[in-house]
């Protein structure tokens, strides 16, 4: 939105008048767009006094002489964050839950106990403690003491060791690999699970990590088509769709029999990931004003998500099967069939697509609701300003992510936000993947990881628009990095544990910078296809992120080694962006190039003079002047970039800048 007017704008009537004259193009005349200060300033030929400019901009809060010409600018006549909002908000709790369960369910179906060895039916009569001892050889383990093999046994006729009263083992008996399948000590892990039942260990221990590549092979496939369809055919057929897409391969899996058919149930479980929340994320910040977003997306995650994930796992260990656990996380997601009996398509898309009065119909449903009274020349002056703009959208250029690798500062930049999200990505999913080897138990470590959460969100809100997002990404992910490497010099157990679980907190608030920042340096017109790009990539790495966690079948610090370098890395790299806090964002490929020009690798946010009013009018004021159509809204971007979807599902209707 536009900013404020000073109290003392007559004084400098005069600097904004130098910076008029500085301004060589008529921004109407190269497709400016009607809605901000800016805009109603260049409807006059004359040029404006700083008494018009005070008087024009407080009309903006008036019903009389405004021309309510975006989205935004409807809103705070029907309600910002009303009542309607409100019950939104809350109809996000279920959504937040299926993701939680589509993400992480399969933790808790391959889940594999520590102990396990070969199974000798000859012996099966005989205690566990004998029979370990007569079949199985020792190997020494990891803290230098000699265990059981878990893949190996001896390769010898049991019947006649039985027949002989032979109670000993002989150190020369020839050993083989094992025979007749695995039993296993299930006090670590109460319950049979699908690795277990199918034997997914020693040889075949990478299966499960296929599995869960593939996964994510599904959701980039699934963000892709669905994505597509929100666009398409609108939020709610996307959000009803993926989401029982997820309910079919969710209760598909309960029903394998090999390897194969769990892979593409996973596959199709993998289109629902991210889809299944983040479309009904996107519809939310839709209906809520600008200086709301912030607190709906942050908290939307940080509670519901957080309450979901820390459920998962307890729900798991109470059912103490994997098949009825995978049906009942799954079988809720049929439910979304109900949605569009509750929450309305999203106005912004119906009118992006020209269906204008669907949409003023639902706002007026809203207005009801939240119990205002919009006058019938608000809605009339927002109708002439969408037909409009619509006209101007089928005159402006069409841009595509190819266009920021043509000049060299750009595509640097595009590269850098490529790989610094991939680490975040492979970071954050190997965090999560990793805990079952932290010599804890997992249960309770998992819910105590999912829950940091909540304060790296909180702390996030709180931080981000002071310090910068240049050296809070940096220390972020750093200290991920350092907490990771510091916790493979420590013993096994609840200090390694700790460490890793603060690595995954740092992580936590490294991810949801990246999606933000991304979204802020790449320039207005390849925004949401830049920033989709861009998460797709982190898709890439997150199908990486289970083989660095199968790494501990070797040694167990190994992916803490491996998060450690990477997130280290990451955040060293993001010291090379540009800052985008107190600037105006690109808005042209142009703009983009020359964005950040100036800065310096040590420039701190906190320590730079801050502008004074007048200053910060002028700079808006001159970048008003651009041909772009579309308004640059930060607190905008920081509610509704919170996930990938939203860029995904933007192309057309450019949600995430919450423009009409």
């Amino acid at each position: 939105m536009a900013p404020k007017p000073q109290e003392n704008i007559p004084v400098i009537g005069d600097r904004f008048r130098e910076a008029n004259e500085a301004t060589s193009t008529n921004p109407t005349e190269a497709g400016q767009p009607q809605g901000g200060f800016v805009n109603r300033v260049f409807e006059s030929d004359e040029k404006p006094s700083a008494i018009d400019l005070q008087k024009r901009e407080k009309d903006n809060d008036t019903v009389k002489g405004t021309k309510i010409t975006d989205f935004d600018e409807l809103l705070p006549h029907v309600g910002e964050f009303g009542l309607f909002q409100k019950i939104l908000f809350l109809c996000m709790i279920p959504f937040a839950f299926f993701v939680s369960f589509v993400y992480f369910s399969q933790i808790f179906i391959t889940l594999v106990p520590d102990e396990h060895w070969c199974q000798v039916h000859e012996l099966q009569h005989l205690e566990i403690g004998k029979r370990l001892h007569l079949s199985v050889p020792k190997v020494k383990g990891e803290d230098g003491n000699f265990v059981y093999s878990k893949c190996e046994m001896y390769d010898v006729n049991y019947t006649q060791i039985l027949e002989e009263g032979i109670s000993e083992p002989d150190p020369t008996w020839p050993i083989t690999a094992c025979r007749h399948g695995w039993e296993y000590n299930f006090t670590d892990v109460p319950y049979e699970t699908a690795a277990t039942q199918f034997n997914w260990v020693c040889e075949n221990a990478a299966l499960p990590s296929v599995a869960q590549s593939i996964f994510f092979l599904g959701a980039i496939a699934g963000g892709l088509i669905f994505g597509w369809a929100a666009d398409r055919f609108g939020r709610i057929p996307a959000l009803v769709s993926c989401n029982l897409m997820g309910f079919i391969g969710g209760v598909s899996t309960a029903y394998v029999t090999n390897f194969l058919e769990f892979s593409l149930c996973r596959f199709l479980v993998g289109f629902a990931f991210d889809n299944c929340f983040t479309m009904m994320y996107i519809l939310v910040l839709e209906y809520v004003g600008p200086k709301w977003r912030t607190f709906v997306a942050n908290m939307s995650i940080a509670i519901f998500f957080t309450m979901g994930s820390c459920a998962l796992p307890w729900i798991a260990y109470y059912l103490a099967d994997w098949k009825i656990f995978i049906i009942v996380t799954s079988v809720p997601l049929a439910f979304t069939i109900l949605t569009p009996l509750v929450v309305p398509e999203s106005a912004r898309w119906l009118v992006s697509q020209g269906k204008i009065d669907k949409a003023i119909r639902i706002m007026k449903k809203f207005e009801k609701i939240n119990k205002t009274d919009v006058p019938p020349q608000v809605y009339q002056d927002f109708t002439d300003s969408c037909a409009k703009l619509q006209e101007e959208e089928a005159k402006a250029d069409s841009y595509s992510v190819l266009d920021l690798f043509k000049t060299p500062r750009l595509r640097k930049i595009t590269i850098l936000l490529v790989v610094i999200w991939m680490a975040i990505s492979l970071v954050f999913d190997g965090h999560v993947r990793n805990v079952g080897s932290l010599g804890l138990d997992i249960f309770f470590t998992f819910t105590v990881a999912a829950a940091t959460e909540f304060p790296a969100d909180t702390l996030l809100t709180l931080t981000l628009d002071r310090w910068g997002r240049r050296w809070l990404a940096c220390g972020t992910m750093v200290m991920s990095g350092l907490f990771s490497l510091a916790a493979t010099a420590v013993p096994m157990g609840a200090y390694s544990a700790t460490l890793a679980i603060l690595g995954r907190f740092s992580v936590n608030i490294s991810y949801n910078i990246g999606l933000q920042y991304a979204a802020e340096l790449l320039p207005t017109v390849v925004r949401a296809q830049g920033v989709a790009f861009i998460h797709i990539m982190g898709y890439v790495a997150s199908i990486v992120a289970p083989f660095v966690v199968y790494l501990a079948n070797i040694d167990t610090t190994l992916p803490l080694i491996v998060l450690g370098i990477v997130g280290i890395i990451g955040g060293v790299l993001s010291l090379f962006l540009p800052e985008t806090l107190n600037h105006e964002l690109p808005q042209t490929l142009a703009d983009g190039e020359d964005f950040g020009r100036g800065q310096r690798i040590w420039d701190f946010p906190c320590c730079e003079k801050k502008l004074d009013e007048a200053d910060k009018q002028i700079e808006h004021f001159k970048r008003a002047s651009t041909n772009v159509r579309t308004k640059s809204i930060r607190g905008s971007i920081r509610g509704e970039i919170r996930s990938s979807i939203i860029q995904r599902s933007s192309v057309r209707s450019r949600t995430d800048l919450g423009a009409p």
